[in-house]
């Protein structure tokens, strides 16, 4: 690459926990579900990092046959990234591990509310630092009740209750589109061909509140008693799994989710009455049976005849139950519907999430800092050359790729420097190692590592003795064999 000749309304359950306030980062709106060309472009590169490499590291892409020092560097500096991202991956293993839901192994350790608190923001914390690198966008639970507000694809009236969760983070990578077909009246029940949005990537952390902040919370809303409070709080988790309790951090990662469907994803997705449902099924329906059944109505006040109304009576009731029944087939339409999305389109809960997530932000900045290093390595640039740069490397994956994105060249600039490949002058001017000397810097790196790795002795916590220990261990595994 040659940069120089490149150059809502939603109800009062809808409440926004504190952990999608992201500063710096704006969430996403109501355009998650908006057409691509109003969207804008995200930091993704969906290339492999391998074939970006191929593409970089031809020939005649590097001047004085360096192509091959190149791409060995190349190959340094993913291991080098992989590496930086493991030891992350270590401490948030170990920080999730009082939080995980999965865990088959014994906790050897207690932890007073306090250091439970802040393990908990570090590990939240954490991981939206990781969805951030991998390129991931976060969404704005308002969005997602916006969405839900509207008639849903299935004809149903669907509800999360945002209340109910002490941390919830939604983030999404790849908004697309993919084909599918529906037989319409428009083609006379032929098969037509139309565009479906998706989310190739989702993911979604939550916790939920412990049930007694959850019952203060209605007591100083709805201003009643303790006990209509918790008997309201018990009410709300009724439309959670037995197997989802407050204690733990739970993580989902989904592929290829329709942007409509996105509250099939979340744990207490409720199905409710739509206002029509209602009035079919409260006596509405009554005007389904048409004029004879008003015809038979009026003769039975007239004559009061027992043989008429009971006529009229099993059309009433057949015109309601017609009602209930077209209801719970779309519900039942849609349970099905949301079986095979958490089934087939499910790609990693909890503690696999966190290793999902931590090869693909390597990946990421890896793939950022190849195509930067590809330029500055080969040419003279200043600070001020930066935008023109990002624009050349935009124009270089739009033609050889056909991708457009927005390039993330201040974080790919940020961690060449840090690694000392790219150092700045007081002029501005940027200095880019050669790809053998950038090859032998990494190689240094290398071996001060493990003399630089970070201090993995707990500083939280008290070992517990042998009774506690057995305790506590047989109340979890108490826990998750009834869930």
């Amino acid at each position: 690459m040659d940069a120089a000749a490149n150059a809502s309304h939603h109800d009062s359950a809808h409440i926004v926990p504190e952990s999608l306030e992201i500063e710096g980062f704006p969430d996403e709106g109501p355009d998650i579900v908006a057409p691509d060309d109003e969207r804008a472009k995200e930091h993704f590169i969906p290339v492999t990092r391998f074939a970006l490499m191929d593409r970089l590291t031809m020939p005649n892409a590097w001047p004085g046959g360096q192509a091959t020092a190149a791409r060995r560097f190349f190959a340094y500096l993913d291991y080098w990234r992989h590496q930086r991202y493991g030891a992350k991956l270590l401490d948030l293993e170990q920080t999730y591990e009082p939080f995980s839901p999965d865990s088959d192994l014994l906790l050897t350790r207690s932890f007073t509310n306090e250091e439970l608190d802040d393990m908990q923001g570090r590990m939240v914390e954490g991981i939206r630092q990781i969805l951030t690198q991998a390129n991931y966008r976060p969404i704005d639970p308002s969005s997602v009740a916006e969405i839900l507000t509207k008639d849903s694809h299935y004809g149903l009236d669907l509800h999360v209750d945002f209340s109910l969760f002490e941390e919830v983070l939604i983030f999404y990578r790849g908004a697309s589109t993919r084909k599918d077909q529906k037989r319409t009246l428009r083609k006379f029940m032929r098969k037509e061909e139309f565009d479906v949005p998706i989310f190739q990537r989702l993911f979604l952390l939550f916790k939920l509140k412990p049930l007694e902040q959850r019952v203060r919370e209605i007591m100083a809303s709805e201003k009643i008693s303790h006990k209509e409070a918790e008997r309201m709080a018990q009410k709300q988790r009724a439309h959670l799994p037995a197997a989802v309790i407050p204690g733990n951090i739970y993580m989902k990662l989904f592929k290829n989710i329709p942007r409509s469907d996105i509250e099939m994803v979340f744990p207490n997705t409720e199905v409710r009455y739509r206002m029509m449902d209602k009035i079919m099924l409260s006596g509405g329906g009554i005007a389904g049976l048409g004029g004879p059944v008003v015809g038979a109505i009026t003769k039975f006040g007239a004559l009061a005849n027992p043989f008429v109304a009971i006529p009229v009576m099993i059309g009433v009731g057949g015109a309601v139950f017609r009602g209930a029944m077209n209801f719970v087939n779309k519900r039942n339409k849609y349970m099905v519907v949301m079986a095979q999305n958490l089934y087939f389109h499910s790609l990693a809960d909890n503690r696999g999430v966190m290793i999902k997530l931590i090869d693909r932000a390597a990946e990421e900045d890896v793939k950022e800092e190849m195509l930067l290093y590809s330029v500055l390595a080969k040419e003279q640039a200043n600070r001020r050359d930066l935008d023109a740069i990002d624009v050349a490397i935009e124009q270089y994956l739009k033609s050889t790729f056909g991708i457009d994105v927005d390039f993330d060249l201040e974080d790919a600039l940020d961690r060449l420097m840090a690694d000392g490949l790219v150092t700045e002058d007081a002029n501005g001017d940027l200095h880019t190692l050669p790809p053998q000397v950038a090859c032998e810097h990494i190689d240094a790196m290398w071996d001060v590592l493990l003399d630089e790795l970070p201090d993995y002795d707990p500083h939280e916590g008290m070992e517990m003795d042998v009774d506690k220990l057995r305790a506590e261990n047989g109340l979890r595994q108490t826990q998750a064999f009834e869930a």
